[in-house]
């Protein structure tokens, strides 16, 4: 089964990352993740991971109205953002869970497990 692993962090963080060199804590902290995400290769489970940019420039289309609205950024101030994502091909949720598991406890932030509808979709 494939999952997205999506990663939050809060928008504060964010915006501390963004403006600032990275601290040697989340240096290392991306360094033991980069070394978790090899371990996943290795077993064939990775399947992709991006880092996402920033919210302030992104763009949310909707329809109102009978019409289709762009508009630049996220509607209202986040706490947390959504930073990141990845997908992992396994053999059900519990193997999500234990790899999601590792990853939160690596990086510290919170991750939702979402599995993605396909053949082997139950």
């Amino acid at each position: 089964m494939k999952f997205l692993i999506l990663g939050y962090t809060p928008s504060q963080s964010w915006d501390a990352a963004t403006a600032d060199a990275p601290t040697d804590e989340a240096l290392e902290a991306f360094a033991a993740y980069q070394q978790f995400e090899a371990e996943l290769r290795a077993t064939g489970e990775f399947v992709s991971t991006e880092g996402l940019g920033h919210p302030a420039t992104s763009i949310t289309v909707r329809k109102t109205d009978g019409r289709v609205v762009v508009t630049d950024g996220p509607f209202a101030e986040l706490k947390e953002v959504l930073a990141s994502f990845a997908v992992i091909d396994v053999s059900g949720v519990e193997r999500a869970r234990d790899i999601v598991a590792r990853m939160v406890d690596l990086m510290g932030e919170p991750m939702e497990i979402r599995p993605i509808m396909g053949d082997d979709f139950a």
